[in-house]
């Protein structure tokens, strides 16, 4: 009998020993109530219930708000979640050996006040993904002072030049978005527009490497994403509005603003209204360019240019919650400038067919007048309660009309070369529209809670018409003029999987993009012609945690650009005697291949993102000039072989509580080939943005940035780089209701940017000098006023500091975890 009770013990142990070894596995997503944003780094602890002073599990939500952790205790369990500024998140379950999927927990923003304490923690500036970065604006202490362009300069991918020409992924060929839809003015004047915009307007700028399915093909840098400041979608906590109003004056502009959001219910709004008026100031350029063979000849240039600019923008949103399962937007947003652009060269040519020597002077007048109108309604259905299934509809009207003016009048001087030349006065009228329906369908479904399928549908119909009337001492010139309408019909179709097999993650999706193109010419000696075809564009992104502050990833896609309407136009500008500009209507869609190979590491006070791309095109697009009747013409063609190699850096550091040092630059190597033209340019470029903000006595924000870059090159020549210090300080009084800022900027060359070019092919060699005004000081003031809590919320945040722990870091609480496992700590 002893030794049958002994056996049924020994057979007892053995069945429960397996099953306490069992592990339980819990999982799922955090992100906002409001915004439906992921929320990672954020704190999660499991504890035995009753037990809450130890966690016998810890760790953090990955970059996309996933937490999925082991705990080997069983029983009855609680899961926390916490985070800078959002209410703490509870969960009971009981933990008995299995997976226990907790789906998508909806965190809501702390609106408590805080009274005297002052918290130290971290909220990063950037979130970084495997082929998105996303730099959040609204938290940069520089966006109080900074226009849309400055905050560009600390992007993670993103370069501005001296001449404020804008890269993304190291190409100047990219597409914005404002709001998650394509904004063909911005894209068109990003330069222009993000100069003149305050950087208090913008919420997050998303710099999107690695466009998946969902987005168009077109841009072969990928998508800057900009997202406004407007109100979250509808908490009934947040009735009331808020308000901020805003004024700068410097050295080189002046403006003025406001922004208001507020809700009401199931209601809400907002809106943004901006005027700026920049004056550059007078630039000076130098050319000498010498004509090559028999009719060899010199000129020598020297020009003065002066531009004015006034800017205005205005948007309203507006957002009404049907239920609590659909939701309905409008979108109303318009844009206009008027460019002044004053102009004076003198012109001096010898040689060949001018002899001893021939001079003019031309004075230019060029105005430029554009409007945009962008209109959206979005109907939104979710299909579960955590709002991970849904149906997305969108109907995008957009149209730009745009006219611009140029007079030219000509002084001969000494010499005899006007029969070689045409010197009449001239005036050119040139009249362009663009109207834009698109209508688009886009559904996201779950197949669990780590694999998604998204899939939907859009039609584009485009339409550009372009008028350009020519005139010669006032007389109207039809031989000269042109007028022709380009209609373009897009229709698109995507499918793209989103899944995550423990650290692994995957994103991969297809795009098929049908274009149907006509051209019919109503005046000008060009044929009409049509055509459709199709482009299938596959794209890739394959991510591995290696920890939950740290992944690594590698990315394919593939990118077109189709020529827009000034590229195709294949009207001749005459305003420069001695060349003529026109585009090519026989341009084909530009395709490349990307690929590239992303590390993102975050802790505490470090953040370093590091990106290596090879991006290869065998068809690229480029503006060339060649000599043909003793003129200069420059048009484009699909006539180069480029291959980029780049390595792009970004990385934040604060080793003390009020100091954070940045860095944000890369090198490149181009090799540009074209057998048309015979020849191959290369060359090694490299930019940096680095630079220190610091907390000073009296919670005054000091800012310094140097900026500088390399040559960079083009298939028939190169630019020189550019040195130049930027930099602001700022106070906020009254609990952060008004801000004000001095901010200034200077080249470092005389104050000015100075920027030499050099261009040749087998008959010109061209060497041009540049000389900007860019040194510049202003003044801005803002005022925060409203009776909604997100007043108060903003108020709190705004003493977290960014990417900064006071007290015990993360990842040694998560080490000091412990749990009762063999009696030890671990």
């Amino acid at each position: 009998m002893k030794t049958l009770k002994t056996f049924l013990v020994v057979v007892a142990m053995m069945m429960v020993l397996p099953m306490s070894a069992q592990t339980t596995v819990v999982k799922g997503i955090l992100v906002d109530s409001l915004s439906q944003e992921s929320i990672p780094y954020a704190t999660v602890r499991i504890y035995k219930d009753g037990k809450m002073d130890k966690p016998v599990a810890m760790s953090l939500t990955d970059l996309e708000g996933r937490f999925s952790q082991e705990v080997k205790e069983h029983g009855k369990m609680v899961l926390t979640i916490n985070s800078v500024g959002i209410h703490p998140v509870s969960r009971r379950f009981t933990s008995a050996g299995s997976t226990i999927d907790m789906g998508t927990l909806l965190a809501s923003e702390e609106s408590s006040s805080i009274g005297a304490i002052e918290v130290i923690a971290q909220k990063p500036l950037v979130k970084m993904e495997t082929d998105k970065m996303t730099y959040n604006v609204a938290d940069d202490e520089d966006s109080k002072t900074n226009t849309v362009l400055d905050m560009l300069r600390k992007v993670p991918m993103v370069t501005v030049d001296g001449q404020d020409n804008i890269t993304v992924n190291g190409q100047s060929n990219f597409k914005v978005y404002v709001d998650g839809k394509p904004n063909a003015m911005f894209s068109s004047n990003a330069s222009m527009i993000f100069k003149n915009m305050p950087a208090s307007a913008v919420k997050n700028i998303e710099v999107i490497t690695n466009p998946g399915a969902a987005y168009d093909a077109e841009g072969s840098g990928g998508v800057l994403n900009i997202v406004m400041n407007k109100t979250p979608e509808a908490a009934a906590s947040l009735n009331g509005y808020n308000a901020t109003v805003r004024a700068n004056v410097g050295t080189r502009s002046y403006g003025a603003g406001a922004f208001a959001n507020g809700q009401q219910g199931k209601f809400s709004f907002s809106a943004n209204l901006m005027y700026n008026r920049s004056t550059p100031g007078t630039s000076d350029v130098t050319m000498e360019r010498e004509q090559l063979g028999s009719l060899s000849s010199m000129m020598n240039m020297q020009s003065q240019a002066e531009t004015r600019m006034p800017f205005v923008m205005g948007s309203l949103n507006m957002g009404y919650e049907l239920d609590s399962m659909s939701n309905m937007n409008v979108m109303l947003s318009v844009t206009n400038f008027n460019m002044r652009n004053d102009n004076t060269t003198t012109t001096s040519m010898g040689g060949g067919l001018y002899g001893t020597g021939f001079n003019y002077t031309q004075e230019s007048n060029t105005r430029n007048h554009r409007t945009s109108f962008t209109g959206s309604i979005d109907y939104q259905r979710f299909f579960n309660r955590d709002r991970t299934s849904s149906m997305a509809i969108t109907y995008q009207l957009s149209t730009s009309p745009t006219k611009s003016e140029t007079w030219s009048k000509f002084i001969q001087g000494a010499g005899q070369g006007e029969s070689f030349l045409d010197l009449t006065d001239r005036y050119s009228d040139n009249h362009e529209h663009t109207l834009e329906h698109v209508l688009q369908a886009d559904v996201t479904t779950p197949l669990s809670s780590l694999h998604k399928l998204n899939y939907g549908l859009k039609f584009s119909a485009r339409s550009s018409d372009s008028d350009a009337k020519y005139y010669l001492n006032d007389v109207y010139n039809e031989s000269m003029s042109m007028d022709y309408s380009h209609n373009n019909s897009i229709g698109a179709a995507y499918a793209e999987y989103d899944g995550h097999f423990g650290s692994f993650g995957l994103k991969t999706g297809l795009r098929y993009e049908h274009t149907w193109q006509k051209v019919e010419y109503r005046l000008g000696n060009t044929e009409d012609f049509k055509t459709n075809y199709g482009n299938l564009v596959p794209s890739a992104s394959l991510s591995y945690m290696l920890a939950p502050t740290s992944n690594i990833g590698l990315t394919y896609n593939m990118r077109i650009s189709r020529p827009g309407i000034s590229y195709l136009n294949p009207y001749v500008d005459r305003t420069n005697p001695t060349a003529l500009t026109y585009g090519n209507s026989d341009l084909d869609v530009e395709k490349s291949h990307n690929i590239g190979l992303v590390y993102n590491i975050y802790t505490p006070k470090l953040m370093v993102n590091a990106k290596l791309n090879q991006s290869i095109c065998n068809n690229a697009i480029e503006q060339y000039s060649f000599y043909k009747d003793n003129l200069l013409n420059t048009t484009y063609g699909n006539i180069v072989k480029r291959n980029l190699t780049s390595l792009n850096l970004y990385a934040s550091w604060m080793p003390l509580k009020n100091t954070r040092l940045f860095v944000n630059g890369g090198v490149s190597y181009s090799d540009l080939r074209s057998d048309e033209l015979d020849a191959r340019n290369s060359g090694w470029q490299a930019n940096a943005m680095a630079g220190v903000q610091q907390t000073l006595p009296a919670d005054f924000r000091l800012s310094l940035f140097a900026i500088t870059s390399s040559k960079s090159y083009t298939l028939q020549g190169w630019s020189s780089g550019f040195n130049m210090i930027t930099g602001s300080i700022t106070k906020s009084l009254f609990n952060d209701k008004l801000n004000i800022g001095v901010q200034g900027m200077i080249g470092l060359n005389g104050g000015n940017l100075k920027i030499e070019s050099y261009s040749r092919s087998a008959d010109f060699t061209n060497h041009m000098n540049i000389s900007v005004p860019i040194s510049n000081i202003s003044l801005n003031v803002s005022f925060t006023f409203g009776n909604s809590k997100k007043q108060q919320q903003k108020i709190f945040r705004s003493r977290v500091e960014n990417d900064y722990m006071e007290h015990q870091s993360d990842e040694e609480r998560i080490n000091n975890a412990g749990s009762q496992e063999n009696g030890q700590v671990f």
